[in-house]
């Protein structure tokens, strides 16, 4: 069961007139159907993960309206999809988190590219780009450079985000170019409203076919000896296309500043609600956006218009150009389009910004400070240089009245995880096999390298563990341990990872988590997903459904795996001692541990709301907790780090003779048993209890309660 989208796929299903109010993403949705979109493709992340998952579940009105969706293996695979646009008038739309996603994509855009499209192509990609990030600090902006494929980047606003969907088809066919659409995470979840359009079934789909394949036109293959003639089209035609629509589309926005218009702005389109609530704070600009200073909005970054640009700076008398990350690609080709004409127009830009890191409102404060004392001193209220002199000190006063520096606050694994306990399992089979080298992965399993557990030598991509320790373990006294989660596995560890170590003959340890869901990008359903049938057969008596999906085991036994275990992750003591073997056994070859337990937060969707209805029936419920034994706990502490569970925390003994606090587990246990097992395990304090909490007892379960409390007051003594 993933996120219900049901209230979102209502929302696509507006008219004409109708009010559409939500986030940007769902907005950049709805502009995709009313677009006349064939079919749609991709693979999940943030922050546009939403496009996918709601279309996948959106399938009967996506079959209404002859829209084909697929939810690809990896974004190879979904960049591959285009190819449809090359020879046929129809629309096509993929989408996926970059810059991950698009270094994935990368060989089949530039395939792409180059014969060019016929039928209108948009790529919408997250750009998960600045502080808060969770990928590489690189550009899409270099793959539209680099392969000759149009860059839009939106307003943050509803409506002009729509607008840009509808227009990127435009453009691509105007152009014949690939068209990107880069959307951070504040335009993706950026709220609003527009009015709405019809949704437009397209012309050729699932319901109106093409009567006959397009005839063969080696011009249309991106192979030599055409790629060079395909080069010079991208210069020669494309470009001066896809610019022209432009112009006369006005895609790029010019707001005319009032006090202080000789002084310009340009900025990409995605950072213009930051920039004006950095203007705000000089009062150079309202709430309503209304700018003192004049702006240019670049909601297209490539192509740039020279014309355009040129004419903007042509009578100002300075310009400062905001462009997020390095290198300055705008910033380069504007001060050459300047210095070919000999406008001495002063171009201000990385020299007053930071050239790396997100460009937040104090940032950009920062940066228009520099740039107002230069240019236009009086235009600086003295309040603003109050407040960004002063914002160090602030937080230094906070620090201080805390008495110690803020305490970090990493990312951690879900109450209840299902991988949590492996890497418990790791740490006790590391204490009799060594240290070993851990190769690490993209997915929640990436979560370990924080504390307590702080293992993985190296993250190399999505499915890249097994393949990233092959230069290692041949040189490694110890066998090299790779992490790999199911959704690694099937992305691309399947064929770059396990093939090769099979044909190599390599001596490696593979642990795959196989919870059923790529869960760390929303938890969507993959090929290895338990069926509804073995969710119900598997109850609430463990945490996973062990061996009712066997799609992994079996491709592996398939590809000639000898070695293969499946243990259950809650399992520590066996889960220990299937590492321990792993990492001394004589065979030699490829060891694959696949270590099942169901995403915890799959369970609580499933199990909540089932609990939930029979609580209002008035029914018996009966939930595992865990707890500590405050008498028996030695205050060691030992239990928390082996763990990291964030229920199994700390209070202060009840004992007055003792200084250390106790291990206490506070509401929010999910009754994993974790805490019992690693006990157990680790052979640590026999502390923990497991206690069953019964709602709506029965009236026998009542008298026996009774019964025990009088019994237990009776012997205790006075």
């Amino acid at each position: 069961m993933e996120v219900s989208f049901h209230e979102e796929i209502k929302a696509l299903r507006m008219g004409a007139g109708e009010v559409f109010h939500g986030e940007g993403i769902l907005a950049i949705t709805k502009g995709l159907l009313q677009s006349g979109v064939s079919y749609v493709g991709g693979y999940q992340g943030a922050p546009v993960s939403h496009l996918l998952d709601v279309m996948v579940q959106a399938k009967p009105y996506m079959d209404e309206l002859g829209v084909h969706v697929e939810a690809c293996s990896n974004e190879a695979s979904a960049a591959a999809m285009l190819g449809a646009s090359i020879h046929y008038p129809i629309r096509g739309a993929v989408t996926w988190k970059s810059i991950v996603g698009t270094n994935v994509a990368a060989d089949a855009l530039s395939n792409l590219s180059s014969p060019g499209v016929t039928g209108g192509v948009l790529i919408v990609v997250g750009e998960d780009y600045g502080e808060g990030a969770s990928v590489i600090q690189e550009r899409t902006h270099a793959y539209a450079l680099k392969s000759g494929m149009c860059l839009l980047d939106p307003r943050p606003e509803l409506g002009q985000m729509v607008n840009m969907v509808e227009h990127g088809f435009r453009l691509s066919e105007a152009s014949n170019m690939p068209v990107m659409m880069e959307l951070r995470i504040r335009a993706c979840h950026v709220r609003g409203q527009f009015v709405a359009k019809d949704n437009q079934a397209p012309k050729l789909s699932k319901k109106h076919l093409i009567d006959e394949p397009a005839g063969f036109n080696y011009m249309r293959l991106a192979h030599p000896p055409v790629t060079f003639a395909q080069e010079k089209r991208k210069v020669e035609h494309r470009l001066p296309a896809a610019r022209q629509y432009i112009t006369e589309q006005r895609l790029n926005e010019h707001f005319e500043g009032s006090t202080h218009r000789h002084l310009g702005l340009i900025v990409q389109g995605g950072l213009y609600n930051t920039l004006m609530r950095a203007l705000q704070q000089f009062d150079l600009a309202d709430a309503f956006g209304v700018s003192s200073l004049s702006v240019l909005v670049l909601n297209v970054t490539y192509p740039l218009v020279p014309d355009e640009l040129v004419n903007f700076c042509k009578d100002k008398s300075a310009v400062l150009l905001l462009e997020e990350g390095q290198p300055e690609y705008i910033e380069q080709e504007l001060a050459l389009m300047l210095r070919r004409l000999d406008l001495q127009t002063p171009l201000h830009g990385k020299d007053m910004l930071p050239s790396g890191g997100e460009y937040t409102a104090e940032v950009m404060a920062q940066g228009l400070l520099k740039f107002l004392d230069r240019h236009q001193a009086d235009a600086v209220p003295e309040a603003t240089r109050q407040w960004l002199a002063t914002n160090g000190q602030r937080r230094q006063q906070v620090q201080t009245l805390l008495g110690s520096p803020l305490p970090a606050r990493p990312p951690s694994m879900c109450i209840g995880c299902p991988e949590r306990p492996v890497f418990s399992a790791l740490k006790l089979a590391q204490q009799d096999v060594g240290p070993v080298h851990i190769s690490g992965d993209i997915g929640c399993h990436a979560l370990a390298t924080f504390e307590p557990f702080s293992v993985g030598h190296s993250i190399l991509g999505y499915g890249m563990s097994l393949a990233s320790r092959a230069g290692v373990s041949p040189v490694m006294k110890r066998r090299v341990l790779s992490v790999m989660g199911d959704g690694g596995f099937w992305h691309n560890g399947l064929l770059t990872g396990v093939q090769s170590a099979l044909f190599n003959g390599d001596d490696a340890v593979l642990l795959i988590f196989k919870n059923g869901y790529t869960s760390a990008t929303g938890t969507q359903d993959i090929i290895n997903t338990p069926t509804d049938i073995a969710k119900e057969l598997a109850g609430d008596k463990r945490q996973s459904m062990v061996h009712t999906n066997q799609t992994i085991e079996s491709t592996l036994k398939g590809l000639g795996v000898q070695w293969l275990r499946t243990v259950h992750t809650y399992e520590v003591s066996h889960m220990q001692a299937t590492l321990t073997e792993a990492f001394t056994t004589e065979f030699q070859g490829l060891k694959v541990i696949v270590a099942e337990g169901e995403c915890q937060l799959e369970r609580q969707r499933r199990i909540k709301p089932w609990l939930a209805s029979l609580l209002s029936k008035g029914k018996r419920v009966e939930r595992v907790k865990y707890g500590v034994d405050e008498d028996v706990c030695n205050g060691d502490h030992a239990c928390i780090r082996l763990s990291g569970c964030p229920t199994l925390t700390l209070k202060d003994n009840p004992d007055p003779l003792k200084v250390d606090p106790v291990a206490t587990v506070i509401d929010g246990c999910v009754g994993c048993g974790l805490c019992g097992e690693n006990a157990h395990a680790a052979t640590l304090c026999p502390s923990f209890y497991r206690a069953e909490v019964v709602q709506n007892p029965k009236l026998h379960e009542r008298l026996w309660a009774r019964w025990q409390s009088l019994a237990t007051r009776w012997l205790q003594p006075a």
